[in-house]
């Protein structure tokens, strides 16, 4: 039996090698090329480790910090990124939180919809989206937060309903004993409680967040605001010519801060996901 177990426990070691592997070979391709000169990134020579003839140092990364624009796209990224998650996870958490400790028609009505809207898909919406935000004054990097969290609500109030269902009752009864009123019971009591779902949507959203495409570029006013998937697409010359150099330069410093994020937090991510799945 053990040596069953051994020979199990090393095929499993094995392919998540593998996988590791599969998943960090597109990313170290990133960083090889963000290092070589734009005349060495071609369809013969893009596998190629860089050698003294192509390897150029950071002169990718120089250029796409200074001349494309990158410092004030990732500013825009970041206040997005950050804002959209705020409010995200706030709103969301306390409307999970009602949904589970108000029975009655409209939660269940309302946890309903939450569900459904996971479901629609965005290209339904975004010609009626876009003009909407427009009229709305919707269409800045410190506004489209609330785009955000219609659709990154489904998902959350999901994970969070799911592990409030395992919060004792009774916990919240004594606080509201002891003088909290609902807003301090929240704060001080249930959202203490909430940490691994929390950080686990947290994570979510943020990845999400950071590498949306599509809903900026319809939303937003381009010739103001520009966010790093948006900016990545303007590394032409004229005639067409791709930069590829500081292009690779500029996505791998948009990859690099959410792999350490991930990295770091990727513990929290199982027990989150297993909190408010399994248990709701």
């Amino acid at each position: 039996m053990k040596a069953k177990e051994r020979i199990a426990k090393g095929i499993l070691f094995i392919v998540l090698c593998i996988l590791a592997v599969l998943w960090i070979y597109p990313v170290f391709m990133i960083l090889i090329n963000s290092l070589k000169g734009d005349t060495f990134i071609s369809t013969n020579t893009v596998f190629q480790l860089p050698d003294a003839k192509s390897f150029i140092g950071l002169e990718n990364y120089k250029d796409a910090l200074s001349s494309k624009g990158f410092a004030a796209a990732f500013g825009y990224s970041l206040v997005i990124t950050v804002t959209s998650d705020v409010l995200i996870l706030l709103g969301t958490s306390m409307c999970a939180w009602y949904i589970t400790r108000v029975h009655g028609m409209l939660s269940k009505v309302c946890y309903a919809l939450f569900v459904f809207s996971m479901v629609v898909p965005f290209q339904m919406l975004m010609f009626t989206l876009s003009s909407t935000a427009d009229r709305l004054d919707l269409d800045t990097p410190f506004n489209i937060c609330i785009i955000y969290l219609g659709f990154g609500a489904g998902l959350a109030v999901f994970m969070f309903t799911g592990f409030m269902k395992s919060i004792p009752l009774e916990i919240e009864e004594a606080a509201m004993i002891d003088g909290c009123n609902p807003i301090q019971t929240f704060f001080q009591i249930v959202l203490p409680i909430l940490k691994p779902t929390l950080i686990s949507v947290a994570i979510l959203e943020t990845m999400w967040l950071w590498n949306d495409y599509l809903l900026p570029y319809l939303v937003l006013d381009r010739k103001k605001y520009m966010t790093i998937p948006i900016l990545i697409q303007y590394f032409r010359g004229s005639y067409g010519h791709v930069e590829m150099g500081p292009m690779m330069a500029c996505i791998m410093m948009t990859v690099l801060p959410i792999i350490i994020m991930y990295i770091c937090l990727q513990k929290y991510i199982i027990k989150g996901v297993i909190a408010g799945a399994v248990k709701g």
